[in-house]
């Protein structure tokens, strides 16, 4: 029986599991397979410094080619794994060759969703944003005064939004719920990130969705929004969220419900097999959750190393997220889900706030706007359990470093 640990998937999570069991020594074979052409990288730059030309590729590279084979970790680039046979403990890749395993980790990621053909949505100039590829068709398309509608007012389309206005393209965002960021974050922060957006020349419409597109010579060139309008556009960013990429374990017959489920050790139904990052519905606070972060991919990732290696500590996610646009920088630390009311608060520098997120008196996150200070503060009163009253983060007076050791 082989004891050789493979992982499907160059992501954040795949890579952080095969570099974490190096770190710990552990000296089982690891097979890395990646559906990309390049090694695994850093995502979150995409769509920032390196869009913008600020950041060359190769320094996103999490380690250089050598790396692979100088620690025994067999890469296999431009693969992608059509099949799982547990009886026989292996897995079947699209070239006919197949890998046997001893443990079997699916970090497979999830998809970008894409609009449906019949509305036009298989016109040329229509990109979504999640890997290389991407963000270099995207950034061939950005000419100074050039018209980008982003549909979804979402994280992804709102960074898609700021990097536009950096090359000097005309934005239109649409988003159909009644504000943008509806689905992850409170009114108040929606409206902070409104109000950045706006003064930038962003132009925001809300309660409006996308009809169809019209083209001329197979690319788009117009928008028919619900509100009845017609808009010129010569590129489209769709950021109406992504879809976890779990058809390879459902085939396989494990647990799926919104991703790959796994228990607290990252162990899906299967004993031997386990997932981790986008793909993965994991135990959280009493709930079922299914994180998007790169955090989550890497410390859900190390944990199973770290399980892989002999340990019997299971993977507690403590989220944190960030979001770059303009000189803004959004850091939030905790999962605001169930929260029943919020709190407002002035940062010690002109411009910075933060949003604090309670269910009753327990704190459950907070959404700090260029202000590092409250965010670091929130992270530590979180990892320690300690939930200040909503009436004391209200307070101005309040000093929050004093509140990470009460």
């Amino acid at each position: 029986m082989s004891d050789r640990i493979v992982i499907v998937g160059g992501g954040q999570g795949g890579f952080a599991v095969a570099a974490k069991l190096r770190a710990l020594k552990v000296e089982r074979p690891i097979t890395l397979i990646g559906a990309e052409t390049v090694p695994p990288y850093q995502r979150p730059p995409l769509s920032k410094k390196y869009l913008l030309g600020e950041m060359a590729f190769d320094r996103l590279l999490f380690r250089s080619e050598s790396w692979y084979a100088d620690n025994d970790v067999d890469l296999r680039m431009e693969r992608y794994v059509e099949r799982i046979n547990r009886e026989t403990r292996d897995v079947l890749m699209q070239d006919g060759q197949t890998v046997s395993y001893g443990a079997l980790v699916l970090a497979t990621g999830a998809t970008p969703r894409r609009l449906p053909g019949h509305i036009g949505g298989d016109l040329d100039g229509i990109f979504v944003m999640r890997d290389k590829q991407d963000a270099d068709r995207l950034a061939g398309a950005m000419k100074p005064g050039s018209r980008l509608l982003v549909v979804g007012g979402g994280y992804i389309g709102l960074e898609a939004a700021s990097v536009a206005r950096k090359f000097d393209v005309d934005v239109t965002v649409i988003e159909m719920a009644d504000r943008i960021l509806k689905r992850v974050a409170a009114a108040e922060t929606a409206e902070i990130m409104r109000a950045i957006h706006l003064s930038h020349g962003v132009d925001i419409r809300e309660n409006t969705g996308l009809i169809h597109f019209e083209g001329e010579d197979g690319h788009v060139r117009r928008a028919v929004l619900s509100d009845g309008d017609i808009i010129d556009v010569d590129m489209v960013v769709v950021g109406i969220g992504v879809t976890p990429n779990d058809q390879l374990a459902k085939d396989a017959g494990l647990a799926v419900a919104n991703g790959i489920v796994v228990d607290a050790y990252g162990r899906t139904s299967d004993p031997d097999i386990f997932a981790v990052g986008d793909c993965v519905e994991q135990p959280y606070r009493g709930e079922r959750i299914r994180f998007e972060s790169v955090s989550n991919a890497v410390d859900q990732g190390e944990a199973i190393a770290a399980i892989l290696a002999g340990s019997d500590k299971p993977y507690v996610a403590q989220p944190w997220f960030w979001s770059d646009q303009y000189d803004v920088k959004l850091q939030i630390a905790g999962y605001n889900g169930g929260y029943d009311r919020v709190v407002t608060r002035d940062g010690a520098r002109e411009g910075s706030k933060s949003v604090w997120y309670f269910k009753g008196d327990e704190m459950l996150a907070v959404d700090a706007v260029n202000d590092a200070r409250a965010y670091v503060c929130a992270k530590k009163m979180l990892g320690a359990g300690i939930h200040p009253k909503p009436a004391v983060i209200a307070d101005p007076q309040t000093d929050l470093k004093a509140l990470t050791t009460s």
